[in-house]
């Protein structure tokens, strides 16, 4: 595994999500914001993890689509942890524990786990030319 090159790709995604999340509360279109929010996330979630894995894979076809969105997650995690829940969810009323066991959070943990395998699936790699 190319670890340095997942983390950053990972940081990214992570960066790309949050800045999608908080924009989404711009433009309300449903009653509960908060709901809103987390559904464009998850949503966005899906493009961000495809092209986070077609980056990782332009220079490394060995590792497995699961370590690569684990990888995803945990660095978007820790900086769930770091930052988002300090800045964006404790001035709002929450804290770690509500943000982390949260099932939207989970689902979204799913998306990032499950989209990089399906990526490495569909587009072969690792397998025997």
């Amino acid at each position: 595994m190319k670890t340095f090159r997942a983390l950053c790709i990972g940081a990214i995604i992570w960066i790309l999500g949050v800045t999608i999340y908080s924009l989404s509360f711009l433009v309300p279109v449903l009653e509960n914001v908060e709901e809103q929010a987390n559904l464009v996330l998850m949503v966005a979630v899906i493009p961000l993890m495809w092209y986070g894995a077609k980056q990782y894979y332009k220079t490394d076809n060995r590792t497995h689509g699961m370590w690569v969105g684990l990888t995803f997650f945990g660095v978007a995690a820790i900086l769930d942890a770091l930052i988002t829940v300090p800045l964006l969810v404790v001035p709002n009323g929450g804290n770690h524990y509500v943000f982390f066991t949260d099932p939207g959070f989970w689902l979204i943990g799913g998306i990032f786990v499950t989209t990089p395998i399906i990526y490495r699936q569909l587009k072969g790699i690792g397998k025997a030319q």
